[in-house]
């Protein structure tokens, strides 16, 4: 091989390395990136399902409040 041949496989090697490099870190800042993702999107849902069970039982409990309530007949003057 001549100097200048074996210069320019250096720097295509080295830039393809580098390339291959930056395409894993890529590839590794998109998958932390997915499963932070993934990871929210849970817990959202599960603290939207305790809200929505929470918002039920307090309506449950005031419709049996209402209910066993005496009912009013008039007001005292």
């Amino acid at each position: 091989m001549t100097e200048n041949s074996r210069k320019s496989r250096d720097h295509a090697e080295t830039m393809f390395s580098k390339t291959q490099t930056q395409m894993l870190s890529l590839n590794r800042i998109l998958s932390e990136q997915d499963a932070a993702s993934q990871a929210r999107e849970a817990k959202t849902a599960r603290l939207r399902e305790l809200r929505l069970e929470k918002e039920a039982e307090e309506l449950a409990a005031a419709e049996i409040a209402k209910a066993s309530a005496p009912a009013k007949r008039g007001t005292k003057r």
